[in-house]
Order: structure tokens, then C-alpha cells, then sequence
């Protein structure tokens, strides 16, 4: 199998594990929390009584870091200011919800509550509908990696919609960008990126 092709395969040895729970309270959510710590994994997901937990596998930690790290220099290359919070634990009591993204960005300088774009590996097939902890927790635009693409959820009056591009980087080529998660290293991920995006100007 190719790697471009193992990264479309949610079945591998590779998957998430994720378990699901039921009935499970405002303050049991927050002693799980408690118990996890500061560390990014597993990640711990909330929304109105049904707690997500999901430990990441190796390939969705690639996958991940090298959007992740993809969206930094692109940003960086030109001159847009930007700060990433990686995992930052977002939750709210009054709307019983908590996420942790894979990723998540601040653009500009204004200081925040709540990041403007949060990215979401969907390696393997999620328990809980994280476009509706994200939909009342304010956060602007959610990107999803499934099966080899990237897909855009913007905010509009309360609802998330499907886009086409991105709103908060609507000059960034996200087809572009997922085509280079097939390379071996970052270095040459961030090189072929560069390439290809001067070879466009």
C-alpha cells in the first residue's frame, strides 16, 4: 500500500481509540480532566451528557502536526500574525461542552477567549458530533482531515455550513496543502510546499 493511500485507511493498527460514556456529569467531565492533567492526550470531548475519550494514533498525530506546522509557515511566509494553542481546552458549563482540538489558531494580535480556527484529525470515525461542541463554544471555522481531504465549517448566525474555502485564510490553497501530508519528513512537506506555492505566483 502507498502512503498516500495509508493515509486515506481509517482500519489500520494504526486507529484512534476512542470510547464513548453516557450519562456522565458536568463535574464528572471535569474530574476526568483533572485526572489527565496538562498532557495533550487523550484528548476528552463533552457535549450534554456523553463524554468522549480518544487517544490519538501515530498516523493522526502525523497528520496533525504536519497541517499544522504547514498553516504556521505559510503564515509566517507572509507576514500574517498568528499564535497556535495546539490543544487548548475549551468548555463552557452553561452549554455543556468541552473540546480539545487537534490544533487551533489566533490571527492578528487582538487578544481572545476563544480561537478562531480549530483543525480536527478524523482518523478514525468519532463517537460525538464536534461541529456541535465548537458550534456554541464560539469558535469561528473548524477544518476536518477525512480520508485524505480537508473539509471547511464556517459560522454563520450560530451555524455551521459547509464552505469551499477557508474565511479566517481564504488565500491559502488547502488542496495544496493536504497534498503535501504524503511526505516522508516535514522538512521536505514544508520544501515541496514552498516550491509548488512560488511555482503559482
Amino acid at each position: 500500500m502507498s502512503k498516500a493511500a495509508a493515509l486515506r485507511d481509517y482500519d489500520d493498527a494504526d486507529a484512534d481509540q476512542i470510547v464513548v460514556f453516557h450519562d456522565v456529569t458536568w463535574e464528572d467531565y471535569e474530574r476526568v480532566l483533572a485526572i489527565r492533567g496538562d498532557k495533550s492526550a487523550p484528548r476528552i470531548s463533552y457535549l450534554e451528557g456523553e463524554l468522549e475519550i480518544m487517544s490519538p494514533g501515530k498516523g493522526h498525530e502525523q497528520i496533525k502536526s504536519l497541517i499544522g506546522r504547514l498553516v504556521e509557515v505559510w503564515c509566517i511566509d507572509r507576514g500574517i500574525e498568528m499564535m497556535p494553542y495546539g490543544s487548548w481546552t475549551l468548555k463552557e458549563k452553561p452549554k455543556k461542552r468541552g473540546a480539545e482540538a487537534d490544533e487551533c489558531y489566533i490571527f492578528g494580535t487582538e487578544s481572545r477567549e476563544r480561537p478562531q480556527l480549530a483543525i480536527e484529525v478524523e482518523w478514525s470515525r468519532r463517537g460525538i458530533d464536534k461541529l456541535q461542541i465548537y458550534e456554541k463554544l464560539g469558535v469561528e471555522e473548524v477544518w476536518f482531515w477525512r480520508k485524505g481531504t480537508i473539509e471547511v465549517y464556517v459560522l454563520i448566525a450560530g451555524q455551521f455550513a459547509r464552505a469551499p474555502r477557508s474565511r479566517v485564510l481564504p488565500d491559502l490553497d488547502l488542496a495544496l496543502l493536504t497534498s503535501m501530508l504524503d511526505r516522508d519528513t516535514l522538512t521536505q512537506a514544508v520544501r515541496d510546499f514552498r516550491k509548488a506555492l512560488e511555482a503559482k505566483s
